[in-house]
């Protein structure tokens, strides 16, 4: 499969979840991998030791990404634990705070905002400045199959996921003359702690709508990680890459 030995790469929000899945898929593919997380380090620390045990490469660190001078020192971090040659950035981190519209309070608004949207732009700036001057590398950005088509009770998450595709199509005709490729993942229903609290009745519904009558798998999404950022996907830029079971037809 898609080698990625050596290429040093920032997960975001990589210790749990979809996060860990992208952190373990790409240290098996051989790369050195930063696993940022905001709050929980004992998760962090899990997939540094489980990603070491198998011989891999891997380091935990602190930053909260919807802060601007936290996602430029984590992008520095990272170079500083492996020596200058950041490669790759999965912008993974976000969060959700659903509501119906008219009973989101500003907070809820603002912090899904700010962490999904603003923490994949204070990533992608600084990750960007690094390799403009490297001349090569390659970012994904997560948004989802509710930034492509919307969903009752998720105007905030909705609004930001739609967001991370737009500024994904707009970085990729900004950088990739200098050879830097950025593409976006939207994942649908995937197995996580998120899905896990789904009541029966939306669990029921949610294969009603997809053609592969399951949830997906957070393998499912690493995988996908893991081609985009190889050189197996060397011409492809600005793509939207749905991994939804076939539920945004």
């Amino acid at each position: 499969m898609s080698d990625l030995t050596g290429r040093v790469t920032l997960v975001t929000g990589g210790s749990r979840g979809i996060g860990r899945a992208i952190s373990l898929e790409l240290a098996q593919a051989g790369a050195r991998v930063a696993v940022n997380y905001a709050a929980r380090s004992d998760a962090a620390d899990e997939v540094v030791a489980a990603i070491r045990q198998a011989g891999g490469d891997a380091v935990a660190l602190q930053g909260d990404v919807a802060d601007a001078e936290q996602a430029v020192a984590l992008v520095e971090a990272t170079e500083e634990a492996f020596g200058d040659d950041l490669w790759n950035v999965v912008c993974n981190a976000g969060i959700t705070r659903d509501n119906l519209m008219a009973r989101i309070g500003e907070d809820d608004w603002r912090a899904v905002i700010d962490t999904n949207l603003g923490g994949t732009f204070y990533v992608c700036k600084a990750a960007s400045r690094k390799l403009l001057r490297k001349r090569r590398g390659a970012i994904v950005t997560m948004s989802s199959v509710v930034g492509v088509h919307g969903n009752a009770g998720q105007t905030n998450y909705a609004a930001s996921k739609g967001g991370v595709i737009a500024l994904t199509k707009a970085l990729a005709k900004e950088v990739g003359s200098r050879g830097i490729r950025v593409n976006c993942i939207a994942p649908g229903y995937i197995t996580t702690e998120l899905t896990d609290v789904l009541p029966e009745a939306a669990r029921e519904a949610i294969l009603g709508q997809t053609p592969l009558q399951r949830l997906g798998d957070p393998d499912d999404v690493a995988r996908v990680a893991r081609f985009l950022l190889s050189d197996d996907a060397a011409y492809v830029t600005g793509a939207v890459i749905p991994v939804d079971g076939g539920m945004g037809m």
